[in-house]
């Protein structure tokens, strides 16, 4: 039996991972009650004891945590921004590549996807993999989101009792165009710019669709919409990410439809000339706590949909 502990597990991340983990007979949860949580040395202990660790921290916190844990037999899975770029980490997302799923199993150092990031990787990667469009191609992204992605700050703003009349309304952020998921979003997909990326918190709990448009021209000469979609159907066929014909619901894309699931459904929409690249799923799903836990199972050689919650739109 492997012994996992789950650092933050008071946090949006954190409890998504202990509702899925809570009924394993194949692991162990070490529990920290509120006040053991905030010491750090019961912390250290715990993170150098356990099999595996699950860090859902802020950045600079997570970092503390990599080193508090000196056991080099610990394996980490950090959700947090802090390691994604990190070559030295294996990046979470195993359907992306044979090569990928490999240094999950393989690695003690892992980092979970962000949650805008996974979106667009999932429909970017396999278009620059398989030669379609070019690494120097100019991208947009447009992103809306629930509002738990903004954690239990924003999460109390959503839900509180004086709440600005302002949350109503669908709201972009991230206009400087400094988005923190930026950097992943390039480097892991192998593009040679900055997307120009339009994220949008919404006024429901959590789900996200990310879009990714395309002018036919973008493509390589003979490239087709038809052939996008091939390379997605071949690439992405599991319960967990899957490709889709026809995902809208009479033309129209709900955000949260998978609300709840740790499934990744990618769609293409468009016409021969404009073409639109969606990809829908869960922020706190396949878009943070959901991919750990299926990081965790590729460590531990189990099924990848083991203790997940998947759906099929």
């Amino acid at each position: 039996m492997n012994t996992v502990f789950i650092d933050g597990r008071a946090g949006t991340t954190g409890l998504r991972i202990y509702e899925r983990l809570g009924e394993r007979e194949d692991i162990n949860l070490i529990l920290l009650s509120d006040s053991e949580r905030k010491n750090d040395k019961i912390r250290k202990e715990a993170l150098n004891s356990c099999d595996i660790a699950f860090l859902c921290l802020p950045d600079a916190a997570a970092e503390e945590a990599v080193k508090m844990a000196e056991n080099e037999n610990v394996i980490i899975i950090d959700t947090s921004t802090a390691h994604r770029t990190n070559p030295q980490w294996a990046y979470g997302f195993p359907e992306l590549s044979e090569a990928h799923l490999e240094k999950i199993k393989n690695s003690k150092r892992i980092a979970a996807p962000g949650c805008h990031a996974s979106g667009f990787t999932a429909l970017v990667y396999p278009l620059i993999e398989s030669g379609i469009i070019p690494e120097s191609t100019l991208l947009t992204c447009h992103s809306i989101t629930g509002y738990s992605g903004g954690g239990k700050k924003m999460i109390s703003e959503y839900e509180g009792g004086e709440r600005n009349v302002l949350f109503d309304s669908p709201r972009q952020y991230a206009i400087t165009q400094s988005h923190k998921h930026l950097k992943e979003m390039r480097a892991v997909t192998g593009i040679s710019h900055f997307p120009v990326f339009c994220p949008i918190v919404s006024n429901f709990y959590s789900g996200m669709t990310v879009t990714v448009p395309l002018f036919s021209e973008q493509l390589k000469s003979g490239g087709s919409v038809n052939d996008i979609k091939n390379i997605y159907a071949e690439k992405y066929s599991s319960n967990i990410v899957h490709y889709r014909e026809n995902a809208d619901e009479e033309g129209f894309l709900a955000a949260n439809k998978l609300s709840g699931s740790d499934s990744m459904e990618i769609s293409v929409y468009g016409n021969s000339e404009r073409i639109l690249l969606v990809a829908r799923y869960d922020n706190l799903g396949k878009g943070a706590s959901g991919a750990a836990v299926e990081c965790m199972n590729a460590v531990l050689g189990c099924d990848l949909n083991k203790s997940l919650v998947l759906r099929k739109g």
